[in-house]
């Protein structure tokens, strides 16, 4: 039986999770298993930059943090419950993949 990952990633972990959360309440209502949401790493992105504009003076630095938060998301392919999920509302600052697996 072939299976279904789905990997999200955003910036905002509290929308990641209800979203999450909501596929995970989909998949139990309509009885299938599912493994997940495993957290993976989070991505840092670190920037340091002088606070002087013109780049002399002090020595006194802004440090700027971006952090991706991932999550991954098996369960069997289903066509009822994919397609509650495809047409789930999901906010433009959450990336999500779909792809099927043997």
């Amino acid at each position: 039986m072939s299976k279904v990952r789905i990997k999200l990633n955003s910036t905002d972990v509290e929308a990641l999770n209800d979203i999450s959360n909501s596929i995970k309440d989909v998949a139990h209502k309509s009885g299938i298993t599912i493994s997940g949401p495993v957290p993976l790493p989070t991505k840092r992105l670190k920037v340091t930059t002088r606070k002087s504009p013109c780049g002399n003076g002090t020595a006194t630095f802004d440090r700027f943090e971006m952090r991706i938060h991932k999550r991954l998301i098996d369960l069997p392919a289903n066509e009822k419950v994919l397609h509650h999920i495809m047409r789930m509302r999901i906010p433009k600052n959450i990336n999500i993949k779909i792809e099927m697996r043997d």
